[in-house]
């Protein structure tokens, strides 16, 4: 995927039998998705255009141009939904896209590395980094100023304190 592409959601299957999907929206406000059409897959197929209709737990309910059929919907689950980087607003210096952070390698206070950032994953409760640490260990650091308190992306490092057993 090129670096100037990011992932501001994904397909995560049919909703109803016509076409409609669920679409998990990964915007600060979720139906701006809608906003940023066209849209492509990272096969470079485009989505002319996004509805949002409504919401479901944990998605919206979108129509979105060239789904047309419910099994063409449940194909497509779990694509990414992709759109150029120039076209998303700048964000406040606290503040960084996901694409950003992976790849970064995380070290601790006093310089040690821990690894590097091969997610940044969020089940509800806040967002988390994982770090693919050495031997294969993976590491999850919660993604808050405490755990996290530096995040240098011009320097390439992010600086971690991991909390009381996590390593």
């Amino acid at each position: 995927m090129s670096d100037d592409l990011i992932v501001v959601g994904s397909l995560a299957g049919a909703f109803g039998v016509r076409g409609e999907v669920r679409l998990k929206s990964f915007c600060a406000e979720p139906a701006d998705i809608a906003g940023y059409a066209p849209l492509r897959g990272p096969d470079g197929r485009i989505f002319p255009a996004v509805e949002i209709l409504g919401q479901t737990q944990g998605a919206l309910i979108a129509r979105v141009e060239g789904i047309a059929s419910k099994e063409e919907a449940d194909a497509l689950k779990g694509v990414p939904l992709l759109v150029e980087r120039a076209r998303l607003p700048a964000l406040p210096d606290d503040e960084f896209y996901h694409a950003d952070l992976i790849g970064l390698p995380v070290q601790d206070a006093g310089g040690t590395r821990l690894g590097t950032v091969r997610a940044v994953l969020n089940h509800g409760a806040g967002d988390i980094l994982e770090v693919a640490g050495s031997g294969g260990k993976t590491i999850l650091l919660p993604f808050t100023h405490a755990a996290v308190p530096l995040v240098d992306i011009a320097a390439g490092r992010i600086v971690a304190d991991p909390p009381e057993g996590s390593l």
